[in-house]
């Protein structure tokens, strides 16, 4: 095997790579030799076949294979011996015109390897990295907000005489309709809807307001233009509704007995239970905050080429998604008070900050030898798996047989745990703020991002 190299600029690399036709021709004869005691051919006894025939009938065929095999250890060898990491899969040109002489054995093997290589860089001192970490102290009166609104949610109801009111609970059977046609989904015979809590259509809850048990009326609306069904979205529709009761909101008693019936064994036990969501919610915050300054530091500190090819890839995907966005909102560039070619512009610089500090975690990780357990894909998939209902098994034997998507499930759980060592060495502070400040920081991050 000859090894030109062609190109080597800046992260760009190319090399020409040959195989004399003899070396491939001793392949050949290995591969018939092997094929020989396999092979069962009609005519011959097994063991017996003719090496010049077996080389008539599946000659080219595998020689194929032997071409496939050969490119793909010689890439890798050649890899090796330069000690060099392509960013991306190198790309194999094998020129036509040569194809069938190849494929014959009367001519060399002779293909070029275009890649970029990852770029080198010192890993920085994350002693020298301040981060400053928001923390939020619930005080009690946030987990007695969050029961007392828990208690409204479950408070009960009480049959009453008369008119219905805001924040009545109405019980009724409709009946949907569009263009004089009722359309799945759109009925009910024991429906129940709390007057004013948003939960039906525009427009469909005021309507109810003033009606008594026994009541009718032809209830008229119009779907959202966003609405999640598309047959319905911005459709005009009618509900025939009857009401048969009219309940009015009770107190529901804040104590042990209350704890109980929501399947817990005491009033203490709700606020442990509470305070730990309220604690889970400001603390997903806060992560957001503390692992965007480290970004921002790693960002600031790091600047070297990068892999011209990932770079595309990822802008791509970016760009993609823009698109997307855009056009299911109905949107143009002049509406964001921009044009194409800068939008493509601070995108691109997007894109960049992502494979920069992408190539950079996975350097630490790698250095640091962090890795990614079993036991935690099996978790990340079980829980991607119970997003689809009824569809469990498909989407497990999808991301089974399917090394990309896996890597998908992977590549966050890594950069977590790559964030989590460099957190534990560098300069972490805290510092109490408010929820309203702790809210306005997300906030901000996430405009500026």
């Amino acid at each position: 095997m000859q090894v030109t190299e062609t190109l080597s600029e800046g992260l760009k690399r190319e090399l020409k790579i040959e195989i004399p036709a003899g070396d491939l021709a001793s392949k050949l004869d290995a591969y018939m030799e092997d094929m020989k005691g396999k092979a069962q051919i009609k005519g011959f006894r097994p063991g017996k076949v003719p090496v010049a025939h077996l080389k008539k009938m599946y000659g080219r065929q595998a020689m194929a294979e032997i071409l496939s095999n050969t490119i793909q250890e010689s890439s890798q060898s050649v890899l090796e011996e330069r000690s060099e990491r392509p960013a991306l899969t190198p790309a194999i040109d094998l020129p036509d015109e040569e194809a069938e002489a190849i494929l014959a054995g009367t001519a060399d093997l002779s293909f070029a390897m275009k890649y970029d290589v990852l770029p080198e860089f010192e890993i920085v001192d994350f002693k020298g990295i301040e981060i400053e970490r928001p923390v939020v102290d619930i005080a009690e009166s946030e987990v007695d907000e969050q029961i007392a609104e828990i208690a409204k949610n479950n408070a009960p109801f009480d049959t009453k005489e008369g008119a219905a009111e805001s924040g009545d609970r109405v019980t009724m059977s409709y009946l949907g309709k569009i263009d004089g046609e009722p359309f799945e989904g759109g009925a009910d015979e024991n429906g129940q809807l709390v007057l004013g809590s948003g939960q039906f259509i525009p427009g469909f809850e005021d309507q109810l307001i003033g009606l008594k048990a026994g009541d009718e009326k032809v209830v008229e609306v119009s779907f959202p233009e966003e609405y999640q069904a598309a047959h319905l979205a911005g459709k005009a529709a009618t509900f025939d509704v009857v009401v048969k009761e009219v309940a009015a909101p009770g107190e529901a008693t804040i104590d042990d007995e209350f704890a109980k019936n929501l399947g817990l064994e005491s009033l203490d036990k709700l606020k442990e239970i509470v305070r730990g969501q309220i604690e889970g919610q400001f603390g997903q915050m806060t992560r957001q905050r503390v692992k965007r300054q480290l970004l921002d530091a790693l960002d600031e500190h790091y600047s070297f080429d990068l892999p011209e090819g990932l770079l595309n890839s990822e802008f791509d995907a970016v760009w993609n998604q823009v698109e997307e966005d855009m056009k299911r909102n109905e949107k143009t560039f002049e509406d964001e008070d921009t044009t194409e070619e800068e939008a493509k512009a601070d995108y691109r610089k997007i894109a960049e900050r992502r494979v920069r500090l992408g190539l950079v975690l996975s350097e630490i990780g790698e250095k640091n030898e962090i890795q990614v357990s079993d036991e935690e894909m099996q978790r990340a998939l079980y829980d991607r798996v119970r997003q689809f209902p009824g569809q469990e098994q498909q989407v497990f034997e999808f991301y089974k047989n399917n090394q990309q998507a896996l890597a998908s499930l992977r590549a966050p759980i890594y950069e977590e745990k790559v964030v989590d060592y460099m957190l534990e060495l560098a300069n972490v502070t805290d510092k109490t703020v408010t929820k309203e400040e702790l809210e306005t920081l997300v906030a901000e991050d996430e405009e500026d991002a």
